[in-house]
């Protein structure tokens, strides 16, 4: 049971003075024009939720309310996907429109990576820009930082960033918060950085005289159940090394509350115009150290708490868009970068304290497969007054908002930008049923879902292993749980659908 409801109100009339974020413009009303043209666009992009862990999509336990109540007012998809089964691919295409596998190097990035999005390279921020829109994105990054050309030197300008690639302001985590350094980012440099302290990061080897997870076991917040034992920042163990930097640390259980404060410190600013924002929560990733005044409230430990802390973070941007009169015209997407994982890294008692609850809804698979709960999302679109409130089976990408937002703005997408966007506009409204004809789900091998056909492709035999595996096909519309493969039942099918995978793969769309 969930206790009384925090006050968003107070909390965020604290939070925003604590945030600094800038002067607001100084026209503070909304320009009409651009409430008939150009809408608002929030995009709140959680970390490893899965479908299941909300109640729109059958959880039993309501540990998201907010979320809950927006749903009744949105339209709520059942086929919509992330491209890939881990974060860093899914960023990746659904910033670019292009499917991660396509590139080398864009798996689950080191803390100290180059960015994978190259500036001039086509993007979601990008295309907004040339509709006029200002764009901002607050949270978790992981996509790199720097040209790759040496270290990442962190106590100077970092260059390239997010706003060498379609971002008017940003203020994020380098990576992610299991990942060094643990320290926030606004523009191009650490904030709160003493020079006197510098930062240094590696991967590679420990710093001599550093606490490390091995040795200091005895002192951590939260235990480690693999991996997640090199540097100990904030007595919790993490991937990677890092010394120096103290004054310019984050406080784990602060963290949600600091993002908003930027998100809506972003909303604020910018709310005489037409404006992006790509919100991208730390929850409920790894180390779930929610704060203090959501501890106990889900009743399935830091993982439940951690989720009622996302549901707080939701429910105060709606409550400021109503606040400053601009949630009529906000297009609001609440959706996740991958499916649900318990144990990842931490003894968090996340499979001790699930009872009943399947954060992965009636699907098979987690995080980090090519099941269908491993990309199948969570996917709540509003846009009071224009898209009228229900269910979809629609089926839609994550990567389609490139194309689907520049049909919206009036912008045109052209070359070789965003190749694997489709234009699914009408869906997105709830104006049509259909959405694109496939989806591809990626997770080390690629699967292929062309209405309820879904087929995961061939393996080829593993290092010192004679056989592969062969194609799986399943029906969906029979199996939604994958558990009985058709292969050889329907021999064309398979045919069919492997040819199709091909076709994508080897293809890359150019637009005039």
């Amino acid at each position: 049971m969930l206790n009384k409801p925090i006050n968003r109100r107070s909390f965020m009339k604290s939070s925003l003075a604590a945030a600094a974020f800038g002067p607001a413009l100084l026209n503070s009303k909304v320009n009409a024009a651009q409430q008939v043209a150009k809408p608002n666009i929030v995009l709140i992009y959680a970390d490893d939720i899965g479908i299941g862990d909300l109640s729109c999509y059958g959880a039993k336990a309501d540990l998201t309310p907010n979320v809950s109540k927006l749903a009744k007012e949105s339209l709520v998809f059942d086929s919509a996907y992330a491209s890939s089964a881990t974060c860093t691919p899914s960023r990746y295409s659904m910033l670019t429109g292009q499917y991660a596998w396509r590139k080398k190097g864009t798996g689950i990035l080191r803390g100290d990576a180059a960015m994978i999005i190259n500036p001039g390279q086509g993007t979601l921020p990008g295309q907004l820009q040339k509709a006029g829109y200002k764009t901002g994105v607050v949270g978790k990054w992981h996509l790199g930082l720097g040209d790759g050309s040496g270290p990442i030197n962190w106590n100077k300008d970092i260059k390239p960033g997010p706003m060498e690639i379609g971002f008017d302001y940003s203020f994020l985590m380098p990576a992610t918060g299991d990942r060094v350094p643990c320290v926030y980012m606004e523009g191009h440099n650490v904030i709160n950085l003493d020079p006197n302290d510098p930062i240094e990061v590696s991967y590679q080897k420990p710093f001599p005289g550093e606490k490390n997870g091995k040795d200091n076991r005895d002192e951590l917040t939260m235990d480690w159940s693999h991996g997640h034992n090199m540097a100990v920042v904030n007595n919790v163990g993490r991937i990677g090394y890092m010394k120096g930097g103290k004054s310019a640390l984050w406080n784990d259980r602060e963290m949600a509350d600091t993002f908003l404060a930027k998100a809506s410190g972003f909303i604020e600013a910018n709310k005489a115009n037409p404006f992006f924002l790509y919100f991208a929560t730390h929850d409920i990733h790894v180390p779930r150290l929610p704060h203090s005044r959501f501890k106990g409230k889900s009743g399935m430990g830091p993982r439940g708490d951690a989720l009622v802390q996302f549901d707080f973070c939701v429910g105060a941007v709606v409550e400021k868009l109503e606040k400053l009169g601009i949630r009529k015209n906000t297009i609001l997407i609440v959706t996740s970068d991958n499916g649900p994982v318990l144990d990842d890294g931490y003894k968090d008692n996340a499979n001790e304290l699930l009872g009943d609850h399947k954060p992965w809804a009636q699907y098979k698979g987690r995080k980090y497969t090519f099941w269908e709960a491993g990309t199948r999302m969570p996917f709540i679109l509003s846009w009071p007054g224009k898209v009228k409130p229900g269910r979809t089976d629609a089926m839609v990408s994550q990567l389609d908002f490139t194309s689907s937002f520049a049909a919206l703005t009036g912008t045109t997408v052209s070359g070789n930008e965003a190749p694997d966007s489709f234009n699914v506009l009408p869906a997105l409204l709830g104006k049509s049923d259909t959405g694109r004809e496939y989806v591809i789900e990626h997770a080390g091998r690629l699967a292929i879902r062309v209405g309820n056909w879904k087929l995961i492709e061939a393996a080829a035999p593993a290092r010192n292993k004679k056989n592969g595996q062969p194609a799986q096909l399943y029906d969906l519309s029979k199996d939604i749980a994958e558990t009985t493969d058709v292969a050889k039942q329907y021999p064309d099918k398979v045919k069919e659908l492997t040819a199709k995978l091909n076709e994508v793969k080897a293809a890359v769309r150019t637009r005039p």
